[in-house]
């Protein structure tokens, strides 16, 4: 097999991954909160305490995929664009 090949079905089997995690688990943890939903901060000796809610995900600790927005996106439009 080519080298171009082998790029062109590695890059179909990672597009195909992605878009199946995406149907499977359309939400993934939040990027700045790591999925708590809130901040640690530590008080002055030193244990972790709750500091604020995340402002990111609205404190759920999640948010949508890429894929599943373009796609919820796409179907959107889709909708609107064919319906009378």
């Amino acid at each position: 097999m080519t080298p171009i090949l082998l790029a062109i079905a590695c890059l179909i089997i990672v597009t195909f991954g992605y878009a199946s995690l995406c149907a499977a688990s359309p939400f993934g943890d939040c990027r700045k909160c790591h999925g708590m939903g809130h901040a640690l901060k530590a008080d002055r000796k030193g244990r972790l305490k709750r500091g604020k809610d995340c402002r990111r995900c609205k404190a759920t600790g999640k948010r949508i995929r890429v894929g599943r927005w373009l796609y919820n996106r796409f179907a959107r439009i889709y909708r609107a664009g064919t319906s009378n």
